[in-house]
């Protein structure tokens, strides 16, 4: 079973993969994408974690919600794809 922490790992894995830094943003509706299905609905309620963290930026969009990561959480983010990397 994941804990939230690996979880928010593979997000910021991905995004980070992408090159999704500050003023690059992807839908959020990508990110549950690669987990399995019993999982997704945990995922999205760790991607408002994240946000609340200030982990991930969000910008409204005319078409949907985009995020992009927060360089200045650097160390958080490193942290948390130390942990997703841990079960690989």
């Amino acid at each position: 079973m994941w804990t939230d922490e690996q979880i928010k790992g593979k997000i910021l894995h991905k995004l980070t993969r992408m090159g999704k830094f500050e003023h690059s943003h992807t839908s959020i509706d990508n990110l549950p994408k690669g987990f399995p299905k019993d999982l997704r609905g945990k995922v999205k309620e760790t991607i408002k974690e994240l946000k609340k963290e200030s982990i991930l930026l969000s910008k409204p969009t005319s078409y949907g919600e985009e995020v992009s990561l927060n360089v200045q959480m650097k160390e958080r983010i490193v942290f948390y794809i130390n942990k997703f990397l841990e079960i690989e």
